[in-house]
């Protein structure tokens, strides 16, 4: 069932919002991308894919097509959510490479090229822009595989924690100066763990 609710996105890295995609913030699973719909939908969200390109996937997709690309989307991240867990807390080495061969065929998959556009940040004058080709509801899952790529070579997997809450899934990136954060975040269980805490403090004061 696709949610109404918006996605969460406080892992402070693209890549671990993915994975936190799924997520029991409190009591229940929530998967927002349980079929096609909810694929398209956490992709606007996350500003993977421009708008135009989701609406025309949606507007001229087979009918079933988006949710067995939403189904592959589950299939990578729960793939990349065990190599996570299995490497968060200390660098990456080569020795990962290995394991990362799922992710190196999907981005070999990628169809990029540069094209001379406007400039985005000023009122005249022109820069060089990459353009993905986008030919099947199947490219969707290019960017994803990009966010993933970067996580892996711009974030140090020694600040890569897991939410201390009781029941929390989630996953984020620790920056911090002091490299202490405990929390997906206060207002999800960093709120809940110190009402807990007073609670068990009152109870011992009793």
């Amino acid at each position: 069932m696709t949610l109404s609710i918006p996605a969460l996105f406080v892992a402070d890295a693209p890549g671990l919002d993915f994975l936190n995609s799924v997520a029991t913030p409190v009591d229940t699973p929530l998967d927002w991308l349980a079929d096609g719909e909810g694929l398209l939908n956490w992709l606007g969200q996350a500003a993977l894919v421009p708008h135009e390109v989701l609406e025309r996937f949606r507007n001229e997709a087979m009918p079933g097509e988006l949710d067995r690309v939403a189904a592959q989307a589950r299939d990578l991240r729960e793939w990349f959510r065990g190599f996570v867990r299995a490497h968060k807390g200390r660098p990456l080495t080569a020795e990962a490479l290995a394991e990362l061969a799922p992710l190196n065929r999907l981005l070999e998959r990628d169809e990029l090229h540069e094209v001379v556009g406007p400039a985005t940040e000023a009122a005249h004058g022109l820069s060089l822009q990459t353009v993905r080709r986008w030919k099947s509801p199947e490219s969707l899952l290019l960017p994803i595989g990009g966010t993933l790529a970067r996580l892996l070579t711009g974030e140090d997997f020694a600040s890569v924690k897991a939410c201390e809450g009781p029941n929390c899934t989630l996953l984020f990136a620790d920056h911090t100066r002091a490299r202490n954060r405990r929390w997906c975040s206060m207002e999800l269980c960093g709120n809940r763990a110190k009402q807990a805490a007073h609670r068990q403090r009152a109870r011992e004061r009793r």
